[in-house]
């Protein structure tokens, strides 16, 4: 199996100052999954994740998906001075459509002040945005933002995505029902705003 990352990024320049996106490293595995388990309330998942259940879903999952022409991720490392500092991509991809879901998650730690948050937030999207529409050639990016988290809807709207609806009390999180935004952004729109 090719560790060496997705055949799709080759030629791709994923730098903005001091931060990079590339392709998911086998050695940021298990800081992934200490952070997902940290912030499990603003993730799908429902349970702590074990090392070994970590392990193998990157190893059996996400790792064979590097050769595909289409594959049905891409899954990101987020580096400031070549650190890892989160993660994220593009999810449930669809080649017909020319679409996918945006996936995200920083360190906790990088969590605390909202305003930096954003800042970094916003530096996640250009680059992702670029890999989309550069150099994928996708159409359209979609997120999923929990109602518990608003600073980080607020972070996404400020990155150019349009709201596009609000499922009201969709997901459980603790003991509350929480409101789930859905959020799009377009080629045409990077395309005016490329920067």
């Amino acid at each position: 199996m090719n560790l060496a990352g997705y055949s799709l990024l080759e030629g791709f320049d994923g730098r903005f100052q001091k931060y990079e996106i590339t392709s998911v490293r086998e050695g940021d595995v298990l800081s992934i999954m200490r952070w997902r388990n940290a912030q499990i309330d603003a993730l799908r998942q429902k349970t702590p994740l074990t090392e070994d259940k970590q392990l193998h879903y990157f190893r059996e999952v996400v790792f064979p998906t590097f050769e595909m022409e289409e594959p049905p991720m891409i899954i990101l490392a987020f580096l400031k001075q070549g650190k890892l500092i989160g993660y994220g991509g593009i999810v449930h991809l669809d080649w017909e459509s020319r679409r996918g879901e945006v996936s995200f998650l920083l360190d906790p730690i990088r969590t605390e002040d909202k305003q930096f948050y954003g800042q970094e937030l916003g530096i996640f999207l250009s680059l992702l945005k670029k890999l989309a529409f550069k150099q994928l050639e996708l159409n359209r990016l979609t997120t999923e933002a929990y109602g518990n988290r608003l600073w980080h809807v607020q972070a996404i709207e400020a990155n150019g995505f349009l709201r596009e609806g609000i499922l009201r009390q969709q997901v459980s999180k603790g003991d509350e029902l929480v409101d789930v935004y859905l959020h799009g952004f377009l080629s045409k729109d990077f395309e005016k705003n490329e920067y």
